[in-house]
């Protein structure tokens, strides 16, 4: 739980993500894969009508809430909204009151705020990725992704 301390030099779990809709908007799926001590987790779901920057932040968020305790946490995403999101724009959003620069309402606040929520317990230490360059890891979850999205359609 969120409350119990983390040990000293304890391993992360290790987290990738990916998410897509085809076409965006569409029906989407995502993907994440979780390994920590030599375990691994695969998780996907889907989505008949969403966009990519959702389903990105679903498997973010889907990915940090399967934790059952509190972890150090490497999660790797080839999103860069969401990378930059998390780490860098929402202060400002929430300052504002859930407001972007220019005054209008962040857009997928819901997921922002889920996953605001779900990396609140846990030691987050984000990593960006670029997707589709051979990346084993991020492949996985973007075949999660994908396989997921595909079964919605039959």
């Amino acid at each position: 739980m969120a409350s119990e301390t983390l040990l000293e030099g304890e391993a992360p779990v290790e987290i990738w993500t990916d998410g897509g809709c085809k076409p965006n908007p569409g029906p989407g799926g995502w993907g994440a894969v979780l390994r920590f001590r030599g375990r691994e987790r695969e998780l996907s779901g889907a989505e008949p009508a969403t966009t990519n920057n959702r389903m990105e932040l679903t498997a973010a968020a889907a990915a940090l809430e399967a934790l059952t305790r509190r972890c150090r946490v490497s999660l790797h995403t080839d999103s860069e909204y969401v990378r930059n999101g998390i780490t860098r724009w929402h202060t400002g959003w929430v300052r504002r009151n859930w407001r972007n620069a220019a005054g209008d309402p962040v857009a997928n606040m819901d997921l922002w705020r889920r996953l605001l929520d779900a990396s609140a317990k846990h030691e987050v230490e984000w990593h960006w990725v670029r997707g589709h360059s051979g990346d084993p890891m991020n492949e996985r979850a973007d075949r999660l992704a994908t396989a997921a999205r595909e079964r919605l359609s039959r």
